[in-house]
């Protein structure tokens, strides 16, 4: 599809009514659309009204409003529709609703229908009873309201105001004569509305060879036209310059986007016609501002390096990008550590993936990644993880590796003797320190050298027989006053 005027005279691509559009908006009936009763399709820059008629047979109630329809076509086959909304659209007349047998409400309300004439065709419609024409330019007529209630019969209200029985007679009496003066104005209208079209035709011409010289004068993609390809190559002097490029760049950039806003206010500030061209020029100048504004923020935007999660030595580091609340706990009592981890209480699981490392633990969340070194080293393999269904907090058990011993142990054993008389064995090890310097000189108490060496005889056991002292021992002292052992 190619414009006359050339390929820059085309807007837009155009916006159909396709079936997943409609499923879209059909959410409140499980997105089925054969049995859909009410279907909203307003502000979605609409240019054509197809599909729906066969889609959507059932349809009683369709809101059309604030598109962009310049032509009321495709709604015959609703045979059930009964409240048809096209308010704020560019549609010119009014035409194909005959089949539509059971509509009683329609609106029209600021259109740019001009042909007064086109509401005979609504004679058909005999449940008609509201017509809202408010806006249009035919609604400015002399003796619009008179030619629209003798015309339509069947109407209840126009423009949100009650006919009454005596506005409908005096209506009928005055119809020949306003029917004359409608004529007129309809004709005066037409002529009006072709200047209007010339006038567009010839400011879209204007618009298109500005963007033609446009490009031709700014050949380079930034905004600048290549003219130092056969220059010189710089000299030492001008070499010195090159530093301040980014700053010529970001001046340049600057002004441009001020005459971007200067453009922007010019446009908005300029009086135009209230015509279906004045519209879609706004439209076209929307798209083009959004298009720029869509090119400004993908330069802006930086893409962010990766998370550094390991150095380059290979130390790991603490992060928390998805910035949850965690407790750690070293747990001597099971030789294990806990990492006890506030995650998203409704966060689908399927969402969490846990990376278990002998000196670090790492848990991804929704992609975003939350490190921590551990303060001693763990068994991977053995470590565990649970979720809580109530809180969705997440622990990780991580039992820790045993200690490297450098020294030799030494096994100490102790007695207890109990009620029965029974003796009781209990072996203890000590682990000598890691930092100990010189293990052979690091002395126990012994526990079994407590007890004294002289022990008390029962009288029960058969004692031996006690040797007296040698007389000949120079430590032998005799006193006569002690009376000999027997």
């Amino acid at each position: 599809m190619t414009s006359p005027l050339g390929p820059c005279f085309l807007i837009s691509k155009m916006k159909h009514v396709t079936e997943d559009l409609i499923r879209r908006n059909a959410e409140h009936n499980d997105c089925v659309i054969f049995s859909l009763e009410e279907l909203s399709l307003h502000q979605q820059e609409i240019e054509r009204l197809e599909h729906i008629d066969k889609w959507c047979r059932d349809l009683k109630i369709l809101y059309l409003q604030n598109n962009l329809i310049g032509k009321i076509e495709n709604v015959s086959k609703l045979k059930k529709l009964e409240y048809l909304n096209l308010a704020l659209n560019n549609i010119e007349k009014i035409e194909n609703l005959e089949g539509c047998e059971v509509l009683t409400k329609l609106d029209l309300t600021v259109n740019f229908i001009g042909e007064l004439s086109s509401v005979k065709t609504l004679t058909h419609n005999i449940h008609l009873k509201e017509l809202f024409l408010m806006g249009n330019p035919c609604a400015d007529f002399d003796g619009y309201r008179q030619f629209v209630v003798a015309t339509l019969q069947q109407l209840q209200w126009l423009d949100g105001k009650e006919i009454d029985r005596s506005e409908r007679i005096q209506a009928l009496q005055n119809y020949a004569v306003v029917v004359e003066q409608i004529r007129e104005q309809e004709k005066a209208y037409h002529l009006r509305r072709a200047k209007e079209k010339e006038e567009a035709l010839r400011k879209l011409a204007e618009e298109c060879e500005n963007e033609d010289k446009k490009r031709r004068d700014n050949p380079g993609f930034d905004g600048h036209p290549y003219k130092d390809i056969h220059m010189t190559p710089p000299s030492s002097s001008e070499s010195k310059d090159h530093i301040q490029v980014p700053e010529i760049q970001e001046e340049t950039h600057n002004t441009k986007k001020l005459n971007g806003s200067d453009d922007d206010l010019e446009f908005w500030n300029k009086p135009s016609s209230f015509t279906p061209e004045s519209r879609l020029e706004t439209l076209r100048h929307m798209e083009k501002q959004r298009k720029e504004q869509e090119k400004l923020s993908e330069k802006k935007k930086e893409v962010k390096p990766p998370r550094t999660l390991v150095t380059e030595s290979g130390k790991a580091l603490n992060v928390n990008d998805p910035k949850l609340d965690f407790f750690l706990k070293d747990d001597e009592k099971h030789n294990q550590i806990i990492l006890d981890l506030a995650v998203y209480r409704y966060m689908d699981t399927s969402l969490i993936d846990i990376d278990v490392q002998p000196m670090y633990v790492r848990v991804m969340v929704k992609g975003k990644p939350f490190q921590l070194v551990l303060p001693a080293e763990v068994k991977p393999d053995s470590s565990s993880a649970k979720r809580s269904q109530t809180t969705g907090h997440l622990v990780i058990y991580m039992p820790k590796v045993e200690e490297v011993i450098t020294g030799s142990r030494q096994t100490t054993k102790f007695v207890k003797t109990t009620s029965d008389g029974r003796e009781q064995t209990h072996t203890r090890r000590k682990q000598v320190e890691k930092l100990e310097i010189d293990p052979g000189k690091y002395s126990f108490p012994d526990v079994t050298s407590i007890v004294q060496e002289k022990k008390h005889t029962s009288r029960r056991l058969g004692s031996e027989p006690q040797i007296p002292p040698n007389e000949e021992d120079p430590d032998f002292e005799d006193n006569p006053e002690v009376p000999p052992l027997i």
